[in-house]
């Protein structure tokens, strides 16, 4: 749970690993899937599906950008610069971080197409 100023609000947890969680929050015991809170480290995000994917790819971009073969740093660089789906953020991060934000932003984007596939898809 996330306590708020004046409420303590419900969470329905989407995915989560050893860097941060992806959830919908609970308002009314109903959960508001419009948008997905996604925390790691000290930050947070509230993003569409849309733009879940499409940090997803920016993360994919960055990964393929990380080409040490000719750097003298061989794959030892501290930070790299994450851009976000706000055009206004960026990220510092570790490769390892970078990592774990891929994991947490591909296992969300997952878990709600299986979520989708078989709560609207599959239904007869």
């Amino acid at each position: 749970m996330f306590e708020t100023k004046s409420t303590m609000k419900e969470v329905e947890q989407i995915y989560y690993n050893d860097f941060g969680v992806a959830f919908h929050w609970k308002k009314n015991d109903r959960v508001l899937t419009h948008k997905v809170q996604i925390v790691f480290k000290e930050t947070g995000f509230y993003l569409s599906y849309d733009e879940i994917k499409a940090f997803a790819q920016i993360i994919d971009n960055t990964c393929e950008e990380m080409i040490c073969n000719s750097c003298s740093f061989r794959s030892k660089c501290y930070k790299y610069l994450l851009k976000t789906p706000l055009q206004q953020v960026d990220l510092a991060v570790s490769r390892s971080e970078l990592f774990l934000i891929k994991d947490l932003v591909e296992g969300t984007l997952f878990n709600m197409d299986l979520h989708n596939y078989i709560n609207n898809v599959c239904r007869n």
